[in-house]
């Protein structure tokens, strides 16, 4: 059994970013502040920009010995006030300087650590997006040939239901319930997505399922919640089932929502696996299968792939616990295909 994600071609698939800190107010020092430290002559040891502002100012604090605290006063007696706080940020990599109170106060930190002129700011780069939803804009989407090779149904469908732009919805969270019975077949899926727009007015998105080759008919999703099932296209050669979801309500941009529905899977032979195919980056994909204690496996594992490929880069044997159940957890899935398999005695 596989399927896919929404308008994202991807096996039943799915996919924030950082906000920057602002500096909190620091309040006028009590006590006499520390001295600007004469500049050290630029040497060999010094910081280069190899590996980054973070790494450089972190370099050039440790090789000055001053705490952060220190470093504060000395900036608040030029006339400007950086909390520790954000230094902590700036030299970990967390935030960093956008601000001109914030640029200034990297322009201070050269002289004070004895630095060339530059060699922090050079390092700093473009801003970067900000609001909670501004990563997704940058998130590699592939195309459909690149996920589904060779599957030209889906094109086709996709093409007559005007499937929405690629990166409309950012999946944060997938998971899926996959149910297997006494005889070895899988009757039921159960899926859960979270998502999040990246543009204003976003009302719908498309899924697809693909069945066994041994079943005999199509996938039939039903139990649609928080949403409702639009058109629907099926194609029972191939045991496709392309389907479009309509959201509660249209999304404004940085609005999240959650569906959820369940998928019928046709009558087939015994069941070997299921897996999905991803097109983006998902925040968090789980994958449980559910095994009736009648029929338990002997030997279940994890398979990754890269996208469009037919050979493992990957895999982990999965142990099958007491609930007669096995799961994956991929935290920041990234485009491609994982699934769990297993073998029955």
């Amino acid at each position: 059994m596989a399927a896919q994600q929404p308008q994202d071609p991807a096996r039943l698939r799915l996919v924030g970013s950082r906000t920057e800190r602002p500096d909190p107010p620091v309040p006028t020092p009590t006590s006499n502040p520390l001295p600007a430290p004469a500049a050290p002559a630029p040497s060999a040891g010094r910081p280069t920009s190899a590996g980054g502002f973070a790494d450089a100012l972190h370099q050039a604090i440790e090789a000055s010995g001053l705490s952060l605290d220190r470093i504060r006063a000395a900036l608040a007696q030029r006339g400007v006030r950086v909390s520790v706080t954000t230094l902590s940020y700036w030299r970990r990599g967390r935030s960093q300087p956008e601000r001109a109170s914030s640029l200034r106060a990297v322009h201070l930190l050269e002289e004070l650590l004895g630095l060339p002129h530059s060699a922090l700011s050079s390092l700093l780069g473009p801003p970067r997006p900000r609001g909670r939803w501004a990563a997704a804009a940058n998130t590699l989407h592939l195309g459909l040939e690149d996920v589904w090779p060779g599957e030209l149904e889906i094109a086709s469908i996709f093409a007559e239901l005007d499937a929405p732009p690629a990166g409309e919805l950012e999946r944060l969270s997938i998971h899926d319930s996959y149910y297997v019975d006494a005889e070895r077949r899988a009757n039921l899926l159960r899926m859960r997505q979270v998502v999040r727009a990246t543009v204003g007015g976003v009302g719908r998105c498309l899924v697809v399922h693909k069945a066994d080759e041994e079943a005999t008919g199509c996938p039939e999703i039903t139990s649609v919640r928080h949403g409702r099932l639009g058109r629907v296209r099926r194609r029972p050669e191939v045991g496709l089932t392309v389907a479009e979801l309509m959201l509660d309500r249209p999304l404004g941009l940085g609005d999240s929502t959650v569906f959820e529905y369940e998928v019928e899977i046709p009558p087939g032979g015994p069941t070997m696996e299921y897996s999905r195919r991803f097109a983006t980056t998902v925040r968090e994909y789980v994958l449980q299968v559910h095994f009736d204690p009648a029929a338990v496996p002997v030997h279940c594992e994890r398979y990754d792939r890269e996208p469009g490929a037919d050979v493992d880069h990957r895999r982990e044997q999965l142990w099958i616990g007491a609930s007669a159940s096995a799961h994956v957890l991929a935290p920041d899935q990234q485009p491609g295909h994982i699934g769990i398999r297993w073998e029955w005695p």
